[in-house]
């Protein structure tokens, strides 16, 4: 079934701290449904300080996008998601990947293990029974898994909520084709992460070197026309053809789309 739509922001924090405040607060009030921070140690604040924090502020669902599983325990991950989702009383939502590109090297200079791919699904699944665990029968914190492979679309098929695609330059037709495998999995929420306004790239959202001429030359869905009137047959356009309901912007795009989200959020 085709689901409503919805929008979140990723929002660094980029500026001094009641700045960013303010610009949470912005984004609630622009009717942006999810306020989601990343998982960048040592160059951002962590994760769970700056969503309650924006869950005190505001009435905005709050999420990770995306835990890396290879930075923490599983159990460390599980129960600071566990402990969101109760103190927000249940608007949060885990966002959890195996990492970005160049993990390998941040690893090292942490001192952490470096663990091959595989072992970091693995994390992933750790991660979600652990969560189930400390949830009990009685409470569900959501779950988004950021995929591409094969193995990890089976298991998000398997435990998450949410799906979105770490997406490069992948033409829509591929990217279809991604989508088609869980549109005929009940409940399964699709959701896009858009990096890419016109010619601006969010910050934390894609690396600095894309270039979004060729994006739009490979017909990649990380790309949106940047007025909102094109932008909402657009997306319209994404729902119908690949069943993508969530769209997910940055913060410097949020005040500009609000247009977006005024026409088509809850439809």
């Amino acid at each position: 079934m085709t689901k409503p739509f919805r929008f979140g922001v990723v929002a660094p924090l980029m500026s001094d701290v009641a700045a960013w405040r303010d610009r949470v607060r912005g984004i609630a009030d622009s009717g942006y449904s999810t306020l989601l921070v990343p998982d960048f140690p040592q160059t951002q604040p962590a994760p769970g300080p700056m969503l309650a924090t924006a869950a005190a502020l505001t009435d905005l669902r709050v999420g990770t996008w995306v835990y890396a599983s290879p930075l923490r325990p599983a159990w460390m991950t599980a129960w600071e998601a566990h402990s969101l989702s109760l103190l927000t009383e249940g608007r949060f939502e885990m966002g959890i990947g195996t990492g970005r590109p160049g993990m390998e090297d941040e690893l090292r200079d942490k001192g952490l293990p470096v663990v091959p791919p595989h072992e970091r699904l693995s994390q992933i699944r750790d991660t979600v029974t652990a969560l189930r665990d400390f949830d009990g029968p009685d409470h569900r914190t959501p779950v988004a898994m950021a995929v591409l492979g094969p193995k990890a679309r089976a298991l998000a098929a398997e435990v998450a909520d949410t799906v979105t695609f770490a997406l490069g330059p992948q033409p829509r037709a591929e990217v279809a084709r991604l989508a088609d495998d869980f549109r005929a999995v009940p409940d399964i929420e699709l959701a896009l992460a858009v990096p890419v306004i016109g010619d601006a790239v969010a910050a934390h959202m894609a690396p600095p070197w894309t270039d979004p001429a060729a994006l739009r030359a490979a017909d990649a869905v990380t790309v949106l026309p940047d007025d909102p009137a094109a932008a909402i047959e657009e997306i319209q356009r994404r729902r119908e053809e690949m069943g993508f309901s969530y769209f997910i912007f940055g913060a410097d795009f949020a005040e500009r789309f609000a247009p977006v989200v005024a026409e088509l959020a809850g439809r």
